[in-house]
C-alpha cells in the first residue's frame, strides 16, 4: 500500500523523483481515461452503424481558415470530458459536505478547500447531470451516448478503487473477523492493516473492499462490454448499468466503513439509500426500454461518405 506512487518508484527502482505522484490521483487520471477511451471508441462504433447522427465541429485548414464539418460524436469526447470531471469534482464535494454535516459546521472552509474528501455518486450525478446538459446542446442522443458510456463508467469506477486501497483514504471495511478467513485466502485479500494510510491506519484489521469493488467492477464491465451491441432500444444497456452499480454499492456497504442515519427507523447510510433508488431507476429503463430497435433511420457513415 503505497499512498504515493513516487514511494513505490524510490523502494522498487531506487528512484526518487522530484515530485510526489499520489496514488490516488494517478488512478483517477487512469480511470478517466479508460472511460473516455472506450467511450469514444464504442460512439465510433455507434456513428459507423448509424445508431447516432453526427455533430458540427469546427476546425481550421491547412490556411487557418475556421471551417464546419460532420463528424462522429467521439470527436467532443474531451470536451465531454472535462464536463464530466469538472461537475463531477463538484457534486462530489458537496455530497460528501452534506454526509459530514457535523465536521463541516466545525470547519466549513476546511471541508470546502480540502484536497480530499469527495463522495462517488455526487461525482457521478453531478457528472452526468453536466454532460446531459452539453449533449443536448450539441444535439447527441443521450440515451445512445449513454449506452456508449455505460461500460467505461464501470471500469473507470473499479480502477478509481484501486486508488482508494493505495492511499488508504478510508474507504475501507469493517473489522475483519480473522477467524473467519478460509485457508485458501491469502491474508492480503482478507483483512489489511493499512500501516501508510494518509489518514492513519485503522485501529484493527480491516476487510480491503475497495479491491471487492474493484473485482467486481471488473467481472460488472466484462458483462455491459459483451452486451453493447443488444438489440434494444438505446438507454437499456445504461439502465442495467444502473442496476449493477447501484447492487454493487448495497452490497459492499454491508461491510463497510460509513456514516449512518435514520431513515423510516432503518440505519441506513448515503450511499444504501442511493443505490437503492439507482436499482429502481434502472429496473424501470429496463422495462421502458426492453423493445427491439426500429431499423436505424440515422444514415450509417458510409453512406454519408458516399
Amino acid at each position: 500500500m503505497y499512498p504515493r506512487l513516487s514511494d513505490l518508484f524510490k523502494d522498487l527502482l531506487g528512484i526518487e523523483l522530484p515530485f510526489p505522484i499520489y496514488s490516488f490521483g494517478a488512478m483517477v487520471a487512469l480511470a478517466v481515461l479508460a472511460a473516455t477511451w472506450l467511450t469514444a471508441r464504442e460512439l465510433d462504433r455507434r456513428y459507423r452503424a448509424g445508431e447516432i447522427g453526427p455533430v458540427r465541429v469546427r476546425e481550421k485548414d491547412e490556411r487557418g481558415r475556421v471551417r464546419t464539418r460532420q463528424a462522429s460524436p467521439a470527436s467532443l469526447i474531451g470536451t465531454m470530458t472535462l464536463v464530466a470531471v469538472g461537475f463531477g469534482f463538484v457534486g462530489a464535494k458537496i455530497f460528501h459536505i452534506l454526509e459530514n454535516l457535523d465536521a463541516f459546521a466545525l470547519d466549513p472552509l476546511g471541508m470546502i478547500f480540502s484536497t480530499g474528501g469527495f463522495t462517488f455518486y455526487g461525482g457521478l450525478i453531478f457528472g452526468a447531470l453536466g454532460v446531459i446538459w452539453y449533449a443536448r446542446k450539441k444535439g447527441i442522443s443521450v440515451p445512445v451516448l449513454a449506452d456508449a458510456a455505460a461500460p467505461g463508467l464501470m471500469l473507470a469506477y473499479g480502477i478509481g478503487r484501486i486508488g482508494c486501497h493505495l492511499a488508504g483514504d478510508g474507504d475501507w471495511g469493517i473489522a475483519a473477523n480473522l477467524a473467519a478467513k478460509p485457508d485458501w485466502l491469502p491474508m492480503w485479500l482478507w483483512a489489511e492493516s493499512y500501516p501508510k494510510a494518509i489518514i492513519g491506519p485503522p485501529p484493527q484489521p480491516v476487510y480491503p473492499t475497495p479491491l471487492y469493488e474493484f473485482a467486481m467492477a471488473a467481472v460488472l464491465f466484462g458483462v455491459l462490454w459483451a452486451l453493447r451491441k443488444h438489440p434494444y432500444r438505446p438507454g437499456w444497456l445504461f439502465s442495467l448499468y444502473l442496476i449493477f452499480n447501484g447492487l454493487e454499492r448495497f452490497l459492499i456497504e454491508q461491510i463497510r466503513v460509513n456514516n449512518r442515519f435514520d431513515l423510516l427507523g432503518l440505519s441506513v447510510t448515503q450511499a444504501e439509500v442511493i443505490a437503492v433508488l439507482l436499482m429502481v431507476v434502472g429496473l424501470v429503463g429496463l422495462i421502458r426500454f426492453w423493445h427491439r430497435t426500429e431499423p436505424a433511420t440515422v444514415p450509417t457513415a458510409e453512406a454519408r461518405a458516399g
